[in-house]
């Protein structure tokens, strides 16, 4: 019986890569790596199915399962996690010089209101800070150049909070001049390297905060899932914990080699950093599986029902696959 051929859509993870150099096989399956960036994967699953399984934003999968779009079905592995204190960038001459002054502020967020990283940053700043997110108006457009449509969009904008989309400019620009008081986003703005700059970290000492807010709360932040095209699914139930358990190895694979003895790494005093991590968060800093994320991923889920995103908090179980619960 021929191998399932499938495209996997996603970037050149190192925990995703021995999927597709030969180190792991999925039984049954063959995976290709279309490597693409999260902004050309996304759309061309929502909008054209363009793939068989990909890397999938949370949020936006949720957002879908809200609205009733089961066309995709998710297994338990993350591909993408970041910490977010450190992506909230403001004006370095600007009047933000603490969390609590976002207050009525108008925020820039990247491409679309409910984007994972001002999802976690709303949350967090809402939950350690008092800051409402509703309180705040939200400016959405791209960094450095405009943003792309967005009307593949799963989910309508919240009417409860204040929107608008900035058109042909950009949120680096329009936060340098003043005209926006911060922006949630993963991609640093230029202003940030500049001679002086002109953007700063909100969280200037970031690694120091997130650590602390990571041992108090044990949550890392997932941003990416692992999805399946719902027509191939239904047709191969094995495939899900198949899959789950070839991208189980590929992870666990990789994080070995960041292990001690880690030969091989050019990045000097590697190892004594990679202890630091393993000390405050264990052997498996990355994990997958639902037990070990359960927290997680009822945090988002709470977020994402408090910004007006979902209807309802969405329970864990509903977010995957059948053949995945047991992890």
């Amino acid at each position: 019986m021929n191998d399932l051929r499938l495209s996997f859509a996603c970037q050149d993870y190192d925990h995703t890569r021995a999927l597709f150099d030969g180190r792991i096989r999925i039984p049954g399956a063959e995976l290709t790596h279309v490597d693409l960036l999260p902004h050309d994967t996304f759309p061309r699953m929502f909008a054209g199915r363009a793939f068989e399984t990909c890397e999938m934003a949370l949020t936006l999968y949720l957002s879908a399962l809200d609205n009733g779009n089961d066309s995709l079905v998710a297994i338990p592995a993350f591909p993408a996690r970041s910490f977010r204190h450190s992506a909230i960038f403001v004006r370095t001459e600007g009047s933000v010089r603490k969390p609590e002054d976002l207050v009525g502020k108008r925020i820039g967020e990247l491409h679309f209101y409910g984007s994972g990283p001002g999802v976690w940053a709303r949350g967090i700043l809402k939950d350690e800070y008092g800051v409402p997110s509703d309180s705040c108006r939200y400016a959405l457009g791209g960094i450095s150049r405009p943003s792309p449509p967005t009307d593949w969009l799963p989910a309508p904008a919240p009417s409860t909070v204040e929107i608008e989309h900035i058109g042909n400019r950009t949120l680096d620009d329009m936060l340098e001049r003043g005209e926006i008081d911060a922006i949630f986003a993963s991609l640093a703005p230029a202003g940030l390297r500049k001679h002086p700059p002109t953007i700063r970290r909100l969280f200037e000492n970031y690694e120091q905060i997130e650590r602390g807010w990571y041992a108090k709360t044990r949550i890392f932040p997932i941003l990416h899932v692992v999805v399946i095209r719902r027509d191939v699914y239904e047709q191969n139930k094995w495939l899900a914990r198949s899959l789950y358990e070839g991208f189980l190895k590929a992870k666990d694979l990789a994080l070995e080699r960041y292990r001690p003895p880690s030969g091989g790494m050019t990045v000097p005093w590697f190892a004594p950093y990679v202890q630091g991590v393993a000390s405050l968060m264990g052997d498996d800093w990355w994990p997958y599986g639902i037990t070990a994320n359960r927290l997680v991923l009822e945090t988002l889920a709470r977020y994402h029902h408090e910004q007006g995103l979902s209807r309802r908090e969405i329970a864990v179980d509903e977010m995957f696959a059948p053949e995945t619960l047991t992890d």
